[in-house]
This record gives C-alpha cells, sequence and structure tokens, in this order.
C-alpha cells in the first residue's frame, strides 16, 4: 500500500524536476565519531547511485588531521570508477587538494567558504579576503580543464559566533565566490536557523546582483525542523538543487550547534507528493540508508526512513 503514497497533488508554478545534490558520503560522514571503512563507503555511493541518485559527493582531499574521516581519499575515488552517468564531485580545499583530485580523474570539485570571518578563521585559518583568493588558482585551474566547480558558501543565515548574518553581507561574498569562476553556488545553513521569509529574501537579493536562481541549491539543516519548509520556499523561488543526506546523516564538525542535513528521504517523500521528479527510487534509498544505519550501530534520524522501515518489518 505505501508504494501508492503519497497521494500525488502538484502545486502551481513550481520546478517540474528537482535535482538532488546528495552529500551524504562526504558531509554526512566526516560528523561521525568512527571511522567508517573504505569499503563500506563505496558500497554506500554504490547503493545511492543505483537507488537513482544523479549526484553524489564522494570524499574530501583535505589534509588527514583536519578531517580524519575522510582520510581515505586516494584509496576511495578509484573504487567508484564502475559508476556510469553520476556525478562525483569531492571538495577540495586548496591547490594541493586539487592536484590530489585531478590525479585520480575527478571532474567535479567543491571549494567551502564563509560569509562570516569568524566561521571562516575557524574553518579555514583565514579570513574572507584570504579564503577567496586560496580559492581563485584552484577554480581557475580546475575551469581551464573543464571541471566543473562549486562554490560552498556557509553560514549565510546565522553564525553561532556572530549572532544574525546580514543578507547584504552574504551577497557580497556569494557574489565574489561566483566571479571567481564558480558553475554553482550552494548557500548552507549551517546551524539551520533560517526561516522561509530569509530564504526568498536572500535569492531575490542574490537575483539583483545578478546570480541567477539557475546556478544556486541550497543547503539546509534541520536543527529546527524548518528544513524541508525552507525547501519549499526555495523551490517557490524556482531553485532546482537542493542538497540532502541519505538518512539525515551529518551537521558540521567546526559548529557544535549543527546538526543534521535535511533527509534526503524526507525531501523525496515531499517531492512526490508535490508531483516533482527526481528519479529517485525511495524504497531503494530507504532501504540503502537502513543499511548504513545498521553498518554505524544506530538508527537513521530521518523520520520518512523510520516510518517507511517500521511498516515494512
Amino acid at each position: 500500500m505505501t508504494g501508492r503514497l503519497p497521494m500525488g497533488f502538484p502545486a502551481q508554478d513550481l520546478p517540474p524536476r528537482v535535482r538532488i545534490h546528495e552529500v551524504g558520503p562526504r558531509d554526512g560522514l566526516q560528523n561521525e565519531k568512527t571511522v567508517v571503512p573504505t569499503e563500506i563507503k563505496a558500497e554506500f555511493i554504490h547503493r545511492l547511485a543505483d537507488a537513482g541518485l544523479t549526484t553524489v559527493e564522494a570524499t574530501s582531499f583535505v589534509h588527514p588531521d583536519w578531517v580524519p574521516q575522510l582520510a581515505d581519499a586516494e584509496q576511495l575515488f578509484p573504487l567508484l570508477g564502475d559508476i556510469r552517468g553520476v556525478g562525483l564531485p569531492v571538495l577540495v580545499p586548496n591547490a594541493r587538494g586539487l592536484d590530489r583530485a585531478m590525479a585520480l580523474g575527478a571532474r567535479r570539485i567543491a571549494v567551502f567558504g564563509s560569509a562570516t570571518e569568524t566561521f571562516a578563521k575557524r574553518n579555514l585559518n583565514r579570513t574572507i579576503d584570504e579564503s577567496l583568493s586560496m580559492f581563485a588558482p584552484v577554480v581557475a585551474k580546475a575551469r581551464a580543464d573543464k571541471i566543473h566547480v562549486r562554490g560552498y558558501l556557509s553560514m549565510c543565515f546565522g553564525d553561532p559566533w556572530e549572532g544574525p548574518v546580514p543578507v547584504h553581507q552574504v551577497v557580497q561574498v556569494a557574489k565574489r565566490l561566483m566571479d571567481l569562476g564558480c558553475d554553482e553556488l550552494s548557500l548552507g545553513d549551517t546551524i539551520g536557523v533560517a526561516t522561509p521569509g530569509h530564504v526568498q529574501s536572500l535569492l531575490a537579493e542574490l537575483n539583483e546582483e545578478g546570480v541567477p536562481t539557475s546556478a544556486i541549491g541550497v543547503h539546509f539543516h534541520d536543527t529546527y525542523g524548518q528544513a524541508l519548509s525552507n525547501t519549499f520556499a526555495a523551490l517557490q523561488h524556482g531553485v532546482t538543487t537542493v542538497d540532502a543526506s541519505a538518512g539525515g546523516l551529518g551537521g558540521c564538525p567546526y559548529a557544535k550547534s549543527a546538526t543534521g542535513n535535511l533527509a534526503t528521504e524526507d525531501l523525496v517523500w515531499m517531492l512526490n507528493g508535490l508531483g516533482i521528479e527526481t528519479g529517485v527510487d525511495l524504497g531503494r534509498l530507504t532501504a540503502t540508508s537502513v543499511w548504513l544505519a545498521g553498518q554505524l550501530g544506530r538508527p537513521s534520524p530521518s523520520r520518512t526512513v523510520r516510518a517507511l522501515s517500521h511498516k515494512e518489518s
């Protein structure tokens, strides 16, 4: 019976299709207290691809001391060579990270900036200006080799140290990040404090400053239970790229108040009900998150995973 649910009731003026940028293997697993074996990570990514996700962020080429959970990037990425038709972006913090990724054939990368000075210093040990200067040659080299570049911008809606972040401040940093040559911008609600009106105000001001909606993705955390509401607000504005993490894995190791990402299953359930295509098989995705939860030794925080797995048991 649940295979026929949710019932579809398309809403007016929403995109017909959304691309889900799956971040579980990178943003999700990097926040785990224990290191997940490389072969489990590889199987996780293969299962996500088999579930129909077309973009799966695979790993991060950062120094092992920064994120020890992802220290096996060189060992993991070659295990994904048989995956076809799926983008496998990787995070690179600097020129060295880009070189490591390119040596393994990565064709999609991401750099990770901050809209606030405090988080830039805590996350990258640099000011905003210094971090953008570090990214400039990375983006230029990647673009010269026709590698797709995503720019992450964190703390777009609030910062645990600085408090409210003015919209114009976020827009200024976002525009500078895009001016480096990024193909895509992901707006991060790192501590989950965004609300729908705030989301639409930021998107509108970005448009006014020349950043097109087609280049924008959204990345919400569910700290206050607002991730789906904020996603719907972004959809109403025309956003068609939404970041999510299978099973609701993840947070941010540098911001203690950051809880889990928007669960991919919860997102797919809502989009299915709105008649928006994703290409994702919710049953296979749920089974993947149940499997991974077993590997991690704890239940998935995703409400949809819990509901569907309970009905099937």
